[in-house]
């Protein structure tokens, strides 16, 4: 059974809020162990809450301190390094959407001249209609198959 979207607005109902409040707090912290054992990764979480007058610390205050350490001890070069901006992730995904027209095109180019190469065997087409471009295309086409 699939849960309906939940409807994010401020909660009126302060019994309501706090109880809400309770159950994500337990589930941010499901997440965080699953990520934990699932990817083999050091996971922390400092999580605030207008309920308590303490912030909440995942996991304990132990495993926490060496979450921060280890990434202490990782040098400036390290931690930026899989970082990115806005400007740069942008450009990656426009690079790759570039690729992946020039790869579709390609395709439907083949594509078209099998099917012309079809038509012309079972004699639907007419090879002598075509102009020097589509002839030297075919051609093309053919040699790359042939190698």
């Amino acid at each position: 059974m699939t849960r309906k979207k939940v409807k994010l607005a401020y909660i009126t109902n302060d019994s309501a809020r706090k109880a809400t409040d309770k159950n994500r707090m337990k589930g941010l912290t499901k997440k965080m162990s699953e990520m934990r054992t699932l990817y083999g990764v050091d996971t922390c979480a400092i999580m605030y809450s207008p309920y308590k007058s303490q912030p909440e610390v995942w996991p304990f205050s132990i495993g926490f301190q060496q979450v921060l350490s280890k990434l202490e001890m990782i040098p400036e070069m390290e931690k930026s390094k899989n970082m990115l901006d806005q400007k740069t992730f942008l450009s990656q995904k426009i690079t790759k959407v570039v690729e992946q027209l020039k790869n579709h095109c390609k395709e439907n180019w083949e594509k078209e001249i099998t099917q012309v190469i079809f038509n012309n065997i079972c004699g639907k087409g007419v090879i002598h209609g075509l102009n020097f471009g589509a002839l030297s295309d075919i051609n093309l086409f053919l040699d790359k198959k042939n190698e």
